[in-house]
């Protein structure tokens, strides 16, 4: 079973999250900041314009053209250009202010210093409108335009985007850590999918082991779930050594018993016959509870202690040294190669051997003669690797992980000798090792591969 692509959807789930709800109170406050602006903006221009009504329709009030003159050239010798600008253009072309206004434009506009006069800064609306045969332009400085302006950039570049930025930096350091945990949890589940059941999810650094939030009570219920079906797993296997245990002694007196009637009837007589297959039937049983009894002691660890240097070369040509007349009675093929160099790991040799001659074995059961069977040692990508490769008919590959359990046999190998349990040693003996039990097609046929820990 393939395990789950974590670094590229578990975790990037959480920083998704968190860029996502950065950029959504980065948006909800860039628009928030913009409606505030846009509405203090119009409350201004709103009042601007009602100051410049007021202002007009007071020179308006003037009878004619002359007093009108009158009237802003007293007023200009008293008003800061820098916040009133005044403009009257008389029939004859005169004018009269302290500003120049170019056009014939008539109604409300905002105007720079560019457009009028020369020396002033800032923007101002204007408002101009006919008057006595002239054209009268009244402007007020829109400064509080301005500062309003400078208000905002204030409050974007020293408040709204040094909070974006923290905020930014904080949701990244949370969905950093928060990734972390979901990719233990993650790293957890691959472990129980692929047998360990002891695999358990690991405490956040730096906080209780179950501090309360929505992960750790995923992990808390992970946990609960693994640990009952540990419990649950390891009560089936004591179940299956007990009665494996409990069997195999009256199995072999009802074998002993059955010789000891084979070796007292003719040879040549059908009781003999029936006898004869009755010890075969006993000594299969004897082999199968033996097969059960092994694989539960391999299973429960306690061999580790008897692990030591294996010389894997050495031990693959024992196996095929024992397995190459049986090779040759079959009509097989069977093949050794080794790597040159020397290749060793730790482990209990016995098992080993054991697991090997399991996979030659097994290979030669299933397979019709003239088939060729390759028994290989070698170093792959810094790591030991035993391997046998056939060219039979293969294991399909949605069959492949069910072979490693006990008692599954293929239909077409029904009819075949074994017990259903070859495999199975074979994967609690690499289960002891941490080693890594692959099935893959040889193309034709099936190539088993044992891969060792590096180091």
């Amino acid at each position: 079973m393939s395990p789950i692509p974590r670094r590229s959807v578990l975790r990037s789930t959480p920083l998704r999250l968190a860029l996502g709800l950065v950029a959504l109170f980065a948006t909800t406050s860039l628009v928030s900041l913009a409606g505030s602006y846009w509405l203090t903006r119009t409350a201004i221009l709103s009042a601007l314009e009602a100051d410049l009504g007021t202002a007009v329709a007071g020179l308006a009030a003037t009878p004619d053209a002359e007093a009108l003159a009158a009237t802003i050239a007293a007023q200009v010798q008293a008003t800061d250009p820098d916040r009133q600008l005044l403009s009257f253009v008389d029939a004859q072309g005169a004018s009269v202010g302290n500003a120049a206004s170019p056009g014939t434009w008539l109604g409300l506009r905002t105007l720079t210093m560019d457009e009028t006069v020369t020396g002033h800064d800032g923007t101002f609306l204007a408002l101009a409108r006919p008057l006595h045969g002239g054209r009268l332009m009244v402007a007020l400085g829109g400064e509080q335009l301005g500062d309003l302006r400078e208000v905002f950039l204030n409050v974007l570049l020293l408040s709204l985007l040094p909070t974006i930025g923290l905020g930014l930096a904080g949701g990244l350091v949370l969905a950093r850590r928060e990734g972390r945990r979901v990719e233990a949890i993650a790293a957890t589940l691959d472990r129980l999918a692929e047998g360990d059941l002891a695999a358990r999810v690991p405490a956040p650094v730096g906080r209780p082991s179950r501090a309360a939030d929505d992960l750790a009570l995923i992990a808390a219920r992970i946990d609960r779930m693994a640990g009952a079906q540990e419990a649950s797993v390891a009560a089936l296997r004591q179940v299956s050594a007990d009665i494996a245990h409990d069997l195999r002694t009256p199995v072999s007196r009802i074998r002993l018993l059955l010789g000891d009637l084979l070796a007292r009837l003719p040879e040549a007589g059908e009781e003999a016959r029936i006898a004869g297959r009755a010890v075969e039937e006993a000594d299969r049983a004897a082999a199968i509870f033996g097969a059960l009894l092994q694989i539960a002691q391999v299973e429960a660890g306690t061999l580790r202690e008897r692990f030591a240097p294996v010389d894997l070369q050495a031990l693959a040509a024992t196996v095929a040294d024992i397995y190459g007349p049986v090779a040759e009675d079959g009509g097989h093929d069977l093949r050794l190669r080794l790597d040159p160099a020397p290749i060793t790991v730790r482990g209990e040799k016995g098992l080993l051997q054991q697991a090997v001659a399991n996979l030659v074995d097994n290979a030669l059961r299933h397979t019709p003669p003239g088939s060729r069977i390759v028994l290989s040692v070698e170093v792959s990508q810094g790591r030991a690797e035993v391997a046998v490769a056939d060219d039979g008919p293969g294991v399909p590959t949605a069959e492949r992980d069910a072979v490693l359990r006990r008692f599954t046999r293929l239909e077409r190998s029904r009819t075949t000798e074994g017990h259903g349990l070859g495999l199975s040693l074979v994967a609690a003996v690499a289960a002891l090792h941490e080693a890594e039990l692959t099935l893959e097609d040889n193309d034709p046929g099936l190539r088993v591969r044992l891969i060792f820990p590096a180091g």
